[in-house]
């Protein structure tokens, strides 16, 4: 058992002063560091200087470390980083465009709400930045500004090689030979696509993350890039036409319906009869006709002569070329484009040329309608439209066999079941549901005859390659117009017994 305490004898407790009774205030003692606990010193991001991240950017383009270590950029350099970089693609896509031109700033500022989302997506990715501190690993990269600053130069090389691709292509520096020429155009298209894709997730896996989160972005990257090639193709440039497209720019002439005016018409055909010259015995001749049956558009007027100056000049066709055209101006020098007329032509010229080995080639442009009909105007003159059924039964009616025939209209795909045969080439400046371009007042040619005649057919006598060789450069010009229903998609055939007939006149024509 314990001892007992004595008890308090409370009357010989001892004073105590009052002041005496206040307790001890103690000194608040200093926060511990962080890194007394055993945790390491935080240490301020290392700061580069900017053409370090350009340099980082450029190398993980090429699927080379960035080497910039664990340093971040400041805010300054990466708006500075993503200037320059804009800058650079606008001043490509500037050349993308011949003549003057005028900066679109919705079609440059609506794609950007798509790199917010790909930040996200980043973000989403790369490791949580307390994680991403206590990585000892020097070649894993830290920060969402150090990913944004890095991946807006690793996929700057991909795309200044897109836009070389297609400022080549328009500009004629490279050349695309064969009927598969669009398909090597796309397939060029999407390994340069892909490249900067692989690239970017390349340099998101450098900042180790979760690998399903990368995965993730990887979707999330892939399907924006192919929802913006699908939806968003406008350029940041796109041709000025303003001046064309004036308000005070002068009204076409009108026919002038007058007894000189008929009498005049009479008369040109005799007239072309004499002129027309015959078929040299043992050569393949090209005998041309052009119809142009809508005189509201000036356009049709210019390329109806560019045609047929092409075909005189590279088809040895000089005196072969008829040219069927409503416009006031040429009421009394050239015959009217109408139904009639384009039978009587047809049989003027079956009298000419041999039938069967010579070559016509039949240039019709105008307006296209989904019935497929073609467009005729030349108020107060009533003309009537044709369509592909009604130019068959003419061109079987004179037995011709030998045809190339180009329709530059919109909707023209539809002309090409009906004329296509064994012994004729069908090319057409559209499908059956899509729009050609370059029909209006401020054009100077069709974006179709512009293309296959007066650029390729001066370089080249073959008719498919001059075809197969457009299709990028037409593609490319009406993703610059911003064409609103899509690509025109124009379309050919070619018959197997005419390929021989086009080859032999090919090869006469080349030695020449």
């Amino acid at each position: 058992m314990s001892k007992s305490q004595p008890p308090v004898d409370w009357d010989d407790t001892v004073a105590i002063d009052d002041e005496d009774t206040t307790p001890l205030a103690l000194e608040p003692a200093p926060a511990s560091p962080v890194w007394a606990l055993g945790e390491a010193k935080p240490v301020p991001p290392e700061r580069l200087p900017w053409w370090r991240w350009v340099l980082g950017g450029w190398r993980a383009a090429f699927f080379m470390s960035p080497e910039v270590g664990h340093a971040q950029p400041s805010p300054w350099q990466v708006l500075l980083l993503t200037l320059l970089s804009a800058g650079l693609q606008l001043a490509f896509a500037r050349l993308e465009v011949l003549g003057p031109a005028i900066f679109d700033w919705r079609a440059w500022l609506v794609p950007w709400w798509m790199t917010l989302l790909v930040l996200w997506a980043a973000w989403f990715a790369l490791p949580p930045l307390r994680e991403a501190e206590q990585d000892p690993d020097p070649w894993h990269l830290r920060g969402l500004g150090s990913w944004f600053a890095l991946s807006t130069w690793a996929t700057l090389p991909a795309q200044l090689a897109l836009q070389g691709l297609a400022l080549s292509v328009l500009r004629e520096w490279l050349a695309f030979e064969g009927p598969r020429s669009q398909q090597l155009y796309w397939g060029a298209f999407l390994l340069m696509l892909l490249w900067a894709l692989l690239a970017v997730v390349r340099l998101t896996a450098r900042f180790a993350g979760p690998r399903w989160r990368l995965v993730v972005f990887s979707l999330v990257l892939g399907g924006l890039s192919g929802l913006a090639v699908w939806q968003f193709p406008d350029r940041p440039w796109a041709p000025d036409e303003s001046a064309a497209l004036a308000a005070d720019a002068p009204e076409p002439p009108r026919l002038r319906l007058s007894q000189a005016t008929f009498e005049a018409q009479q008369a040109l055909w005799p007239a072309l009869e004499r002129e027309l010259l015959p078929q040299r015995e043992g050569l393949t001749e090209v005998y041309g006709l052009v119809f142009a049956p809508y005189a509201e558009e000036e356009v049709f007027r210019r390329e109806s002569q560019m045609v047929g100056d092409v075909l005189r000049q590279r088809f040895d066709a000089e005196g072969r070329v008829l040219t069927l055209l409503n416009h006031a101006d040429t009421a009394t020098s050239l015959p009217w484009a109408t139904p009639q007329n384009l039978r009587r032509a047809i049989g003027l010229l079956a009298q000419k040329m041999d039938r069967e080995h010579d070559v016509l080639v039949l240039y019709l442009s105008s307006h296209g309608a989904q019935d497929f009909k073609l467009a005729a105007s030349h108020w107060p003159l009533e003309v009537d439209p044709i369509d592909p059924q009604g130019l068959r039964a003419l061109l079987d009616e004179a037995g011709i066999q030998n045809r190339v025939i180009a329709i530059s209209a919109c909707y023209s795909g539809g002309w090409v079941e009906p004329l296509a045969s064994d012994s004729s080439l069908v090319m057409t400046a559209a499908d059956a549901t899509h729009t050609s371009y370059g029909c209006g007042s401020a054009s100077e040619l069709t974006f179709f005859g512009r293309a296959v005649f007066d650029e390729q057919l001066r370089q080249t006598h073959s008719f498919t390659q001059a075809f197969a060789k457009a299709l990028p450069v037409i593609a490319l010009r009406e993703k610059q117009a911003q064409k609103s229903d899509g690509p025109s998609n124009p379309q050919i055939s070619t018959g197997a017994r005419l390929r021989p007939v086009l080859a032999e006149l090919e090869q006469r024509l080349d030695k020449r």
